[in-house]
């Protein structure tokens, strides 16, 4: 039984913590769809990998571009993936607050 399910993604995510679930459940037979904050469906997340190669601390490298399947502002999450009427509120709110804040300015800074 094939399952919708929703990725949220963003630049410099962790790239096998990105593709790596996204294929593996696409090929298992699941419907994914990839979406992020602010970014639209065929736009790209840049991703990161961290590699320790023998020091303390880890090097971060660049690694792919993930191409996103849907849009954030399009996805009605109790409609395809049922949620809860709690989480589809919170939902709401995200959505509404990213798509209608807008950056301060200059002026408005300095009050």
């Amino acid at each position: 039984m094939s399952k919708d399910i929703l990725m949220i993604v963003g630049d410099f995510s962790e790239d096998y913590e990105v593709m790596v679930p996204f294929q593996t459940l696409q090929t298992v037979g699941h419907d994914v769809d990839a979406v992020c904050p602010e970014k639209n469906a065929g736009e790209t997340v840049k991703t990161a990998v961290h590699d320790f190669r023998g020091d303390q601390t880890y090097m971060e490298a660049r690694g792919h571009d993930f191409e996103l399947n849907a849009t954030m502002a399009d996805v009605d999450p109790a409609a395809r993936y049922g949620t809860s009427s709690r989480r589809t509120s919170r939902w709401r709110r995200c959505v509404t607050a990213r798509r209608y804040s807008r950056p301060r300015t200059s002026s408005t800074a300095t009050r």
